[in-house]
């Protein structure tokens, strides 16, 4: 092995050697294929994993490859040395399998052969995020919050290469139930159904019913996505004030919100006295009436997390007796004992537009005397309708979900009209910068 001595500078001319520079392939390759001397490969393994063959080698051979379109992780490339020639030091394949590599081989000698020289694993790729229209339309940092309070389309035009900022985060709530009319205290109305999911991308404060463990994740593509919004149930009322006599109309259930896959079930209608006097089931179940009517079932059709809770039962018809408040978000519905409003179930609380809302309040149920009115879960809920100095029942708010308050005896011998269901609402939201 020469020596060239050059003043005080001895340089091993058998250790250093001009390796050259690579020539990049820019057709990315999407099969097996044997590589030559001194290029470099862009290798797309998104269909399926890639062999490729390194050339017979010697000294100074070098050969280069690059991950496509970052897809290693999944469908990994595998190195196959030619012949006897070896990989590090050994007659085997080499694996590579982690997303955003890149790699270059340079051949050494017949006892190393291949060795690995430069290996980035930084991923350094230009961020995408999507893309898309509907709803009213505001931004939190670096999320983007589209609102629909009525239906309409979430067009998608664009995502990401990030799979995870495909996941949107979502509130999706149903039409609240209407509350019932009664001579003798009718029953409250369920709130609609309340699902929400938070994407693994966002940093929002999600209510405990958050579904992200468990919940039913929505990864978007390129697609418009039909928007539907329950509208809030009608109220139960009488064709007359005097009692007895005159003609019930029984409240109506809430509408079903949807989203893609999911579906918030309308909040059940609360029951009416003399008829119906159960509530109805829903996404949160409506109050029985006076006098033992059955409160509805809520989280139906069942859904993990659950997505409401019953409405209370009736009371007994004794002094103080009532009906049933209907079942939130959190909550079931309560029943009048001894004096006490019979309350709808709470809702729950949500910072998905970025600031604290509460959605899917049960709305209260009537006592038989008129006093004692049950007050509205919050999210929405509605109070029940009070003695004649006390305003009439109160509705479900609107774009909360809420169930409307009951009618209720305003003495002896009148009725009163239950109040409609606040309508539902459905948020989408995701990162787009």
């Amino acid at each position: 092995m020469g020596v060239v001595s050059c003043g005080t500078t001895m340089i091993d001319q058998g250790v250093f050697q001009n390796i050259g520079a690579v020539t990049w392939d820019t057709t990315a390759k999407t099969s097996g294929f044997t590589a030559v001397s001194g290029n470099g490969y862009f290798v797309n393994t998104t269909s399926a994993a890639i062999t490729v063959t390194l050339p017979a080698g010697s000294a100074g051979d070098i050969v280069a490859l690059a991950d496509y379109a970052a897809t290693w992780q999944t469908n990994n490339v595998t190195v196959s040395p030619n012949g006897s020639d070896k990989i590090g030091g050994a007659n085997a394949d080499a694996t590579l399998n982690t997303e955003g590599q890149s790699v270059t081989f340079v051949y050494v000698d017949s006892t190393q052969g291949w060795l690995n020289v430069i290996d980035s694993t930084s991923n350094a790729r230009a961020q995408t995020f999507i893309t898309a229209t509907g709803g009213t339309i505001t931004t939190s940092g670096d999320y983007k919050i589209h609102k629909f309070t009525g239906p309409g389309t979430f067009a998608v035009s664009g995502t990401s290469a990030c799979a995870a900022n495909n996941i949107v985060s979502y509130t999706v709530v149903g039409g609240g139930g209407g509350g019932g009319a009664s001579g003798a205290g009718g029953g409250g109305g369920g709130a609609g159904g309340f699902r929400e999911y938070k994407g693994p991308a966002d940093c929002y404060s999600a209510s405990p019913l958050n579904g992200n463990p468990g919940g039913t994740a929505i990864t978007v593509t390129a697609t418009p996505y039909p928007i539907t919004v329950g509208a809030g149930g009608s109220a139960g009322t009488f064709s007359t004030t005097s009692y007895p006599g005159g003609t019930i109309t029984a409240a109506g259930s809430g509408g079903n919100s949807v989203f893609s896959t999911v579906t918030s079930t309308g909040g059940g209608f609360g029951a009416g006295d003399p008829a119906p006097r159960a509530g109805a089931t829903g996404g949160s179940g409506g109050g029985g009436a006076n006098t033992g009517g059955a409160g509805g079932a809520g989280n139906t059709p069942p859904v993990s997390p659950s997505q409401g809770f019953p409405g209370g039962a009736g009371a007994p018809n004794t002094g103080g007796s009532g009906s049933g408040g209907g079942g939130g978000a959190t909550q079931v519905g309560t029943t009048i004992a001894g004096g006490t409003p019979a309350d709808g179930g709470d809702g729950a609380t949500t910072s998905i537009t970025a600031s604290p809302t509460a959605y899917g309040g049960g709305g209260g149920g009537g006592s038989h005397t008129g006093d004692d009115n049950g007050l509205g879960g919050t999210g929405g809920g509605g109070r029940a309708y009070g003695p004649p100095a006390e305003p009439p029942s109160q509705a479900g708010t609107a774009n909360t979900g809420g169930g409307g308050g009951a009618g209720t005896a305003r003495g002896s011998g009148f009725m009163g009209s239950g109040a409609a269901g606040g309508s539902g609402i459905v948020v989408i939201r995701y990162k787009y910068q």
